[in-house]
């Protein structure tokens, strides 16, 4: 598989390229999907996202990942990283289609994403919020060991937000 990063047992993350537009309609063009984030993206941005989280793979070796499905081949999320200056701490992000809900994609996803920043020596410690609704999403940061800090205000989203972080070594 091209642009190959990660492989899990049910999971490939790999490079998101051009041909995922129709994928990523059903992602974060949906506003359901993306009801408790900033909502939906228009379709029309997408290409230009998929550009700009190709030159993060390439300028700072990290970015956000196209979850593929192995049993169907189907792109049925994103996982991965958002990076802002420094590669020391980095935002995990995570959304998948509403078909994929409730069947632990988001854990696998996100404990590859964990390995992922682990073999970037630079990231020191990995950071994620969830809206507080989103009940789910909380499951998950704590299944995969992530510490809760406290809520902390998000200008993004404008709200607070619980916050979350995990130390790499």
């Amino acid at each position: 598989m091209k642009n190959h990063i990660f492989e899990s047992e049910r999971l490939i993350l790999r490079v998101l390229d051009s041909g995922d537009v129709q994928y990523l309609k059903r992602i974060w063009g949906d506003e359901e999907v993306m009801g408790l984030c900033l909502g939906a993206t228009s379709h029309k941005k997408l290409p230009n996202i998929i550009e700009f989280y190709k030159k993060c793979e390439v300028d700072k070796g990290l970015s956000v990942y196209a979850v593929v499905e192995k049993y169907s081949g189907n792109v049925i999320g994103t996982a991965g990283f958002n990076v802002a200056d420094s590669l020391e701490k980095v935002e995990l992000i995570y959304h998948f289609v509403k078909e994929s809900w409730g069947k632990g994609y988001a854990s696998e996803a996100a404990r590859a994403c964990l390995e992922i920043a682990k073999r970037n020596h630079a990231v020191r410690c990995v950071f994620a919020s969830v809206d507080a609704a989103n009940k789910n999403s909380l499951k998950v940061l704590e299944k995969i060991g992530f510490e809760y800090k406290g809520m902390k205000w998000f200008e993004d989203t404008q709200q607070e937000e619980p916050y979350y972080e995990q130390t790499l070594t």
